[in-house]
C-alpha cells in the first residue's frame, strides 16, 4: 500500500504516504517507555515500525489512548 489514513484521538485524520507513515510510527514508538512484547525482539525502532505497518493497524500508547492507521487507495479525478 502507498497511502494511509492515520488517526490520533482528539486530532483530525491525516493522509500520509508509506514513508511518512513509517516515520509517524517510529515517532510513537520512540516515545514509549518500553516496546510491546511482540516488538521488543526487533533489532531497531525502524524494523518495529515496518513490522507494525505490515501486520497491524493500531498501537496502544497508554490505557485508553490508541493510535490507528489504515491503508487507503487515493483515486485521482479524471
Amino acid at each position: 500500500m502507498d497511502n494511509y489514513v492515520v488517526l490520533v484521538p482528539g486530532e483530525s485524520e491525516q493522509i500520509l504516504d508509506r514513508e511518512e507513515t513509517l516515520l509517524w510510527l517510529q515517532s510513537w514508538l520512540n516515545n514509549l517507555d518500553s516496546l510491546p512484547l511482540d516488538l521488543s525482539c526487533k533489532s531497531s525502532i525502524t524494523e518495529a515500525a515496518q513490522y507494525l505497518l505490515d501486520t497491524a493497524c493500531e498501537l496502544e500508547i497508554k490505557s485508553g489512548f490508541t493510535v490507528q492507521w489504515y491503508a487507503v487507495r487515493l483515486e485521482l479525478p479524471g
